[in-house]
């Protein structure tokens, strides 16, 4: 007797279509810039990013024809331009790679942690895997060549010590707690992303060709601008480093790499990462005033993408994700048939 076949639940779908959607749109960035990239540990990185893309993006399609369910259109050679000029100089390459590697551990582990299936199972805790000696091979590079800046260290204390007084949680009046360490990880990442988004969003502004898009996207950089400042002056008053900018090593070109579709899902992309980590840092934020920015900060992210998928819809640029059969319209259309049966009888 043949096992049942188990089906792909709805949360493994979605991951797989997520990760397509992502996976292609990263092709087509890599493809771009192993056109302009010089160094030569750069180029090797990025051609071991693309052989995974590439690797990831047949599976994906091998899941979906297994189960009966469309290939998505994702991201093609249409959307990218690979012969444009360089848009961004080689470090901002090897950091761009450093923040979506970042990204994808976070997505591979949450795939996994809501796939059920065994195959799929196996197949994210390859991803992870995968991702990790990547991600190693990005980290040691951006060291090697003086490219990162590291957060800022803790002086370790004399003995454990315990919470006595609910000035701990205070924040906006009297005397502010120095920052714990959880804090201290949580802003210097995402400022890290942050200075990721400006650079690619001051890139985007001079190639953009729809003036909506580019009007939208100086905004997103207003954003981004105004966040980092707001960490920035959290760390001047602890007295803590700050990451280090990025938009220095976008180029002056105006020759649009990338089809604005394929910017606005980036940019969608990087608002909808940003809301998921500013909710994270929140969650784990103790001082007062820091959790009331970061809820503003997502208040003013959430209103920021809407714009920008109704942007998106607009122009034909939204591709609809897996969704459950509407029960409503089908309920509905089935009892219409048989009250239409009954009227010709």
């Amino acid at each position: 007797m043949d096992p049942i076949r188990i089906s792909l639940t709805a949360p493994e779908v979605s991951s797989l279509w997520t990760q397509f959607m992502f996976e292609t749109m990263s092709i087509g960035f890599i493809k771009y810039a192993l056109e302009h990239i010089k160094d030569e540990d750069i180029i090797q990185i990025y051609k071991h990013s693309l052989e995974l893309s590439e690797g990831h993006v047949q599976n994906v399609k091998e899941f979906f024809a297994g189960e009966g369910v469309p290939i998505p259109k994702g991201f093609t050679d249409e959307d990218v331009n690979i012969h444009a000029p360089r848009l961004f100089q080689d470090p901002f390459y090897l950091y761009y790679i450093y923040i979506m590697t970042l990204q994808g551990l976070t997505g591979y582990s949450l795939s996994l942690s809501t796939s059920i299936r065994a195959d799929l199972r196996k197949y994210y805790i390859t991803c992870n895997t995968e991702t990790m000696v990547l991600f190693e091979k990005v980290i040691d590079s951006l060291l090697t060549k003086g490219l990162f800046s590291r957060p800022a260290v803790l002086t370790p204390s004399e003995a454990i010590d315990f919470v006595k007084h609910q000035s701990f949680l205070t924040g906006w009046f009297g005397e502010r707690r120095p920052l714990t360490g959880i804090e201290i990880g949580d802003i210097t990442f995402n400022m890290n992303k942050m200075h990721m988004h400006v650079a690619l969003k001051v890139g985007f502004s001079q190639v953009a060709a729809s003036k909506k898009v580019r009007q939208y996207i100086n905004r997103g950089m207003e954003i981004s601008t105004k966040h980092i400042a707001a960490f920035e002056k959290i760390f001047r008053e602890e007295k803590l480093n700050s990451p280090i900018s990025w938009q220095s090593h976008v180029t002056s070109s105006t020759t649009s790499p990338f089809s604005d579709k394929w910017m606005m899902y980036q940019v969608q992309l990087s608002s909808q990462i940003a809301i998921a980590f500013y909710g994270t840092a929140l969650s784990v934020t103790s001082r007062a005033d820091i959790a009331e920015k970061y809820m503003a900060m997502i208040a003013e992210l959430i209103r920021f993408a809407e714009d920008g998928v109704n942007l998106m819809i607009e122009n034909g640029w939204m591709e609809e994700p897996p969704k459950a059969s509407d029960r409503r319209t089908l309920s509905k259309g089935r009892k219409e048939g048989i009250e239409n049966n009954i009227q010709e009888k």
